[in-house]
C-alpha cells in the first residue's frame, strides 16, 4: 500500500486508512511512537507516556541522593557576585 505525505497545516502529514488503523488496533487520538531507522519509520503503540522530569527528579537523578541530602551539601555552593560591565554605552539608566 502507498500513500502521499501531504501539507497539513504548517507541516506535513500522512493519513492512515481506518482499515489499518483497525487491524493494529489503533484508536483515535491514541499516544503513537515514532522510531527512524535509516531510511525506514516504524509507528508504534506508546508503551509509557513520557512525562518531563521535574528539577528535583533530575538532580535525584543526577546525585544519586534523596533531594533532602543534595541540598544540605550543596547549600554553600552558589556565591553571588557583582559583575562590572563597564561604564553606559548608550541611553541606558543606571
Amino acid at each position: 500500500m502507498t500513500t502521499t505525505i501531504q501539507k497539513w497545516g504548517n507541516s506535513q502529514g500522512i493519513r492512515l486508512p481506518k482499515f489499518v488503523l483497525e487491524q493494529l488496533g489503533f484508536s483515535e487520538n491514541e499516544e503513537v511512537e515514532l522510531i527512524v531507522r535509516e531510511e525506514d519509520v516504524l509507528i508504534k503503540k506508546a508503551t509509557e507516556i513520557k512525562k518531563h522530569k521535574t528539577l528535583e527528579q533530575r538532580l535525584v537523578d543526577f546525585y544519586g541522593k534523596d533531594i533532602d541530602t543534595i541540598l544540605k551539601e550543596h547549600a554553600n555552593d552558589y556565591q553571588a557576585t557583582e559583575i562590572d560591565w563597564g561604564k553606559p554605552m548608550g541611553d541606558e539608566l543606571w
